[in-house]
């Protein structure tokens, strides 16, 4: 176990993931457990080396901590990278063997979907270990693909940033969405089904096909998405998408969108704000995954979900309202929320030690 130094106290745990017979290969990251348990989902992905892996890991970690602090969850942050096997490889039995690595970490790690993963993924994981959500929802309790619940706070935090920062109705604005897969695509729905035009782009391209046929959406190259010419861009792919470059290519006066980790480095969020561009936190924006795992985890049902997710946009709003009060980015000051809440949920702890 490595531990690395982030904006945080407590050290990160990096838990290295090989198991040679099932071709596992990767890396569990906790990165805060003051709130409780390290909570994140398991990223499926074709990495190149396992440094590509670590990093991404790391820096996903740190923004489950945020995430699950602003979302007011007992949960820290945490998160599991592992790399996709090349040529054939028994799927079952990898994620059984990764299900195996999360319970020798005795519930300070719970799991779920990522990009990459299924909740037949998380099925082969919980022969293993009970400390896993996204699975078939039962009885009325939550459970099932997250990827819904965060099309859902996404969509309506645009409807209500686009509000907020450019006084316009989802009915008159065009929204350019980057990545069309689980939670692209419903995003996609949801925005047509409330009058939106569409831009949209992806690596693949049958995907944007069908949302041609669909709502009659504009597909663009992948390169070409972030200039394009939209009111709103909504990054629903892989994460750094915004960085020094892009941030001045893009023609859309909001950016709020699913997608992880969009700021390739933070000083991104300040070149947004002197261009006039309101900045929608990701962490903020797409809670309603972590949300939906965590009431799966506690035991809650739909109705719980729902009303936390509901939560959302609410805290968008409040978040550029304050950002524009203070003449700071939307992310400097979620960032500093977020520290303030975990740093609160450590002090008891300390004092009585």
């Amino acid at each position: 176990m490595v531990t690395h130094p982030t904006r945080l106290t407590p050290p990160v745990q990096c838990v290295p993931l090989h198991d040679p017979e099932s071709r596992l290969e990767g890396v569990i990251v906790i990165h805060s457990t003051a709130l409780g348990p390290g909570a994140g989902g398991c990223r499926f992905w074709s990495y190149p080396d396992m440094d590509r892996a670590r990093a991404d890991a790391l820096r996903l970690a740190e923004g489950m901590s945020y995430k699950n602090a602003l979302a007011g969850l007992p949960l820290g942050g945490a998160k599991a990278v592992l790399r996709r096997p090349e040529g054939d490889f028994d799927r079952a039995r990898l994620f059984h063997a990764f299900g195996k690595a999360v319970a020798e970490l005795r519930g300070t790690y719970v799991t779920a979907e990522d990009v990459g993963t299924s909740v037949a993924d998380m099925q082969d994981v919980a022969r293993a270990t009970r400390h896993v959500a996204g699975l078939p929802a039962r009885d009325g309790r939550a459970g099932g693909d997250p990827s819904p619940w965060t099309a859902q706070g996404v969509f309506e935090s645009i409807r209500e940033a686009a509000a907020f920062a450019l006084e316009r109705d989802l009915g008159d604005l065009t929204v350019a969405v980057q990545g069309v897969g689980h939670v692209g695509a419903d995003l996609c729905r949801r925005l047509a089904e409330a009058g939106a035009r569409l831009v949209v782009a992806d690596v693949d391209p049958d995907r944007c096909e069908n949302l041609r046929a669909l709502h009659g959406a504009k597909v663009v190259d992948v390169d070409a998405i972030v200039g394009a010419e939209a009111d709103v861009f909504a990054p629903c792919a892989l994460g750094g998408v915004l960085d020094a470059r892009s941030a001045q290519r893009i023609a859309a006066r909001l950016v709020c969108g699913a997608a992880n980790n969009q700021l390739a480095r933070p000083e991104v969020a300040e070149t947004l704000r002197r261009r006039g561009i309101a900045y929608v936190p990701d962490y903020v924006a797409n809670a309603g995954g972590i949300i939906s795992v965590s009431a799966e985890y506690l035991g809650e049902d739909a109705a719980d979900v729902g009303r936390r997710v509901a939560a959302i946009a609410p805290r968008v709003v409040a978040l550029l309202e304050r950002a524009a009060r203070e003449g700071r980015s939307p992310a400097a000051v979620a960032d500093d929320l977020a520290e303030e809440v975990i740093a609160g949920a450590r002090r008891p702890a300390t004092a009585a030690a």
